[in-house]
This record gives structure tokens, sequence and C-alpha cells, in this order.
């Protein structure tokens, strides 16, 4: 199979992802110059998800492996933050298991899916959570708690991860309802 340019920048996300975990991990909690550098890489991950969606639907170049391994991209270069995230203490425990188990309950929708020969693409409400989760990565990878700036950054993190994990259920709930036939139609 040949590569089109959003199935590149797909692959290369994903190529990302261990790249930010080690910047991330080996610089440690309190090296804001790793932290910065991991930043700088997460936007970068977060760009190709914008720009491969783009130019997929501009140039009429949207695949099945573009369907299922775009979300998936998203899914790990997110998922793989959070951790890092609450191995410093940043992220609650109970906020990443509500994240992980809309990923797992989707992925296994969209594999019963495909096992019927359907490809289910992400749904606008999945694309809004995914836009606040990387938004609320981002805010607590920097971790700003410069006076007086810090009681305003601690506030919006804090609003982000809220904002976050409801359109992470909003978005299951919308997912489940609207693909519900999708197990009804099993083989």
């Amino acid at each position: 199979m040949k590569m089109n340019l959003p199935n590149k920048l797909t692959t290369l996300r994903m190529f990302l992802v261990p790249v930010f975990a080690v910047v991330f991990l080996v610089g440690g909690i309190d090296n804001y110059a790793t932290r910065i550098a991991a930043c700088i890489i997460f936007c970068a991950a977060s760009i190709t998800d914008m720009l491969d969606g783009k130019i997929a639907r501009k140039y009429n170049l949207i695949t099945d492996y573009g369907k299922f391994m775009d979300p998936l991209a998203d899914k790990l270069l997110v998922c793989t933050a959070m951790i890092c995230l609450m191995s410093f203490g940043q992220l609650p425990a109970w906020f990443l298991i509500v994240i992980i188990a809309r990923e797992f309950i989707i992925s296994g929708f969209r594999l019963i899916a495909a096992d019927n020969g359907v490809v289910i693409a992400a749904s606008y409400w999945g694309k809004f959570k995914t836009v606040f989760q990387m938004a609320m990565v981002i805010v607590m990878i920097l971790k700003i708690r410069v006076a007086p700036f810090a009681l305003f950054f601690e506030v919006l993190e804090t609003l982000l991860m809220y904002i976050a994990v409801i359109l992470t259920v909003v978005s299951l709930i919308d997912y489940l309802v609207k693909n519900r036939n999708v197990l009804k139609e099993q083989k």
C-alpha cells in the first residue's frame, strides 16, 4: 500500500509518541527545559492531527487506514502524555481511568465494526474531546507557576481537566448511540 501524505502524518504522530515520553520522563518533573522540549514535541504531534484531516478532506485522500489509524494515533499520543502527567502526580488516577476506559470501549466497537466490513470515523464530539484533552495536556506539561499567573494556570488546568472528562463521557455516549446497530449486525 502506498502511503499518502495524511497517512504519513498520522504515522509520524505515532513515531513522535515515544520520543515525547522519553524527553518528558527523563527530564523529570522539575526540569523546565525538558518540559518545554516535551511540549514542543507534543504540539508538533498534535498539529499533524489537524493537518492530516484537513489535507485528507481537501484532496479527497480519505482512506480506511486514515479512518482507523488517525484516532488510534490520537489516543496513543494523549494517553501517553496523561500517563506521564499522572506519574508526576499532576493527574488523578480516576481521570485517567475514565479516559482510557472510553478509548478501550470505542476501540472495541471499531473492531466489531471492522469485522463486519464497516469503518467508523471519528465523530465531532470525539474531535472536541481530543482538542480539550490536548489543550489540558499542554497547559499541564508547561506547569506555569510564576506569580501572578500561578492561580490562573491552576484554575485553567482544573477547568480543562473537567471539560475534557465531560466531553469524554459525552462522546462515548454519542458514539454508542449512533453506532448501536454495529452490535446487532454481528456475523
